[in-house]
């Protein structure tokens, strides 16, 4: 009985853990890595096609955008998930893919026009999702379920997002059962539509988020409605767009849901029929889904508008875009407007296009509503870029630019405490992830003065839940410039431990007859040589 931490350690993205129950290896998420990487990330310890399950605990990118690659792999066991991230993931998983085929297919013309062979390939295919999201079966919250012979689970809504969710597994090995509960990411309280995230009462071991471990949201600012309105006003006075990089899933519905209410309540009585574009199919496709979960995921703020007839993220002066023609005619209209657009980190997608006609323009806002990963696009407008590189142009920064500060899915610090805290036992070992390098630590540490046994894993770290002691505790691998300067990928880390295993067995050859020492030698160079780049 062992869990293994393969990503998300000491880093924001690219959650994955693996446990190996009996004969069964499950995943718990299998998200894909975004923004600047720090550490590198072990590869699994089994083929992918060993892999029983995957465990999903909701349908954001950094926790299951590698689900298709895994499928690709080999991959063709069952992946469990809340029914509304089933529904969540069908669209996102797509549009990744999507994505990921444009990308690969603008690079690789650029490539062509420099004189030089196709170069790149996207990480996986539509056919990959497509066949993916078959094996995703949908699951109720607060039932318990077996996955397998000594597996049991059942989901708990942490409030982060529309179905997300923390996971409780009984894991049983002859006479020792043990308990593990994987926190998700914990939502912020008080959100829009969502419901505050539920604790739960028992665990042996926990591995939790810390995103924002450090940092409490409460301030001097403004709600965020008042501050929203005065953004609005000001950049309607200027002339300008309002420009919101924001996550398709969960902040775009969340945004809308704070919009309807200014044109509601008659806010921005100057600027009453200001228009609102959503410029990107799968926000519009998500919007229906939050639609169709609404007895399941919402909160009873939300839940009572809709009794009332009251469509709670749709209002006059909304628009849809979906065809690319739709979005271009958007650039076309000078009129001040709201332009919500994905990916929320502007690295891919519509945005990209937003930014490119209004960063330059004195006029307009930049909005930020959302974690910006480090190295991001985003992230660099945030700090204060002079000039972001857009298609290949350099784009000079001119925009004012803005965040909403006040405004978050993840539980800050307190909140993080308090989830933890509604244990009614402290839990024996408490990992801490989903946090940057100092973030994790600081927040382990303050665990440890709470009285609670708690540590934050690099990548490799293994646990024997059975007998609850360190099989391996792992130092964190930090990336070489060369490979920072690339994707990751699963193959380069799989280099890079092999080259750790050929040190060690060289060192350990001193014994050996020369010819045989001549003839690896020998063959090693040609190998070397190639693959030399």
């Amino acid at each position: 009985m062992e869990l293994q931490f393969i990503g998300a350690d000491h880093e924001v993205t690219g959650s994955c853990h693996y446990l190996q129950v009996g004969n069964k290896n499950i995943l718990v998420d299998c998200g894909m890595r975004q923004g600047t990487l720090k550490f590198e990330n072990v590869p699994l310890p089994v083929p992918a096609s060993k892999i029983d399950f995957v465990v999903v605990t909701h349908a954001h990118i950094d926790h299951t955008g590698l689900l298709p690659k895994l499928y690709k792999d080999g991959f063709r066991g069952q992946v469990i998930a809340t029914e509304a991230t089933a529904s969540l993931c069908d669209i996102m998983l797509r549009d990744a893919a999507h994505i990921q085929s444009m990308e690969a297919e603008w690079r690789n013309k650029k490539e062509k026009r420099s004189g030089r062979e196709d170069a790149f390939e996207p990480i996986y295919t539509m056919e990959d999702a497509m066949n993916l999201i078959r094996l995703i079966s949908p699951y109720s919250y607060g039932k318990i379920y077996t996955m397998c012979d000594g597996v049991r689970f059942r989901f708990t809504d942490i409030g982060h997002l529309l179905g997300s969710a923390s996971v409780e597994l009984w894991l049983t090995e002859g006479h020792t059962e043990k308990k593990i509960v994987f926190s998700g990411d914990i939502g912020n309280k008080d959100q829009p539509l969502l419901k505050d995230p539920a604790n739960t009462e028992e665990a042996d071991y926990v591995v939790m988020e810390s995103t924002y471990g450090d940092r409490l949201h409460e301030g001097d600012w403004a709600p965020p409605i008042e501050e929203l309105v005065d953004i609005l006003r000001d950049t309607f006075r200027r002339g300008g767009n309002v420009v919101i990089p924001s996550f398709a899933v969960g902040r775009t519905q969340v945004i809308l849901f704070y919009l309807r209410q200014i044109k509601q309540n008659n806010l921005l009585p100057e600027f009453k029929n200001f228009p609102v574009y959503v410029d990107s199919p799968l926000a519009v496709d998500a919007t229906e889904i939050f639609l169709e979960n609404e007895e399941e995921c919402y909160d009873e703020e939300s839940l009572a508008l809709i009794r009332q007839g009251v469509n709670p993220i749709t209002f006059q002066g909304l628009r849809l875009t979906i065809s690319t023609d739709e979005s271009k005619a958007i650039l076309e209209d000078y009129d001040p407007k709201v332009i919500i657009s994905a990916s929320g980190m502007c690295d891919a997608g519509r945005i990209k296009h937003h930014l490119k006609h209004n960063l330059w323009r004195e006029d307009s806002t930049i909005l930020f509503v959302g974690y910006q990963s480090a190295g991001s696009p985003g992230r660099r407008i945030l700090e204060g870029a002079e000039k972001i590189n857009i298609f290949g142009e350099p784009v000079v920064v001119k925009a004012k630019i803005q965040s909403l500060k006040s405004l978050s899915g993840h539980a800050d610090k307190n909140g993080l405490l308090e989830w933890i805290g509604g244990f009614t036992k402290k839990p024996r070992q408490v990992f801490v992830v989903h946090g940057d390098d100092e973030v994790a630590t600081g927040f382990a540490a303050l665990l440890g003065e709470k009285g609670f046994s708690a540590m934050a894993p690099f990548s490799g770290t293994r646990y024997d839940l059975a007998n609850g002691k360190f099989i391996e505790v792992t130092k964190g691998i930090v990336l070489s410039k060369a490979a920072k300067a690339r994707t990751v990928s699963d193959s380069y880390t799989k280099l890079k431990l092999t080259s750790k295993r050929l040190q060690e067995f060289i060192e350990a050859s001193t014994g050996l007859p020369n010819k045989d020492l001549d003839k690896f030698t020998k063959d090693l160079e040609k190998l070397m040589e190639k693959y030399r780049v």
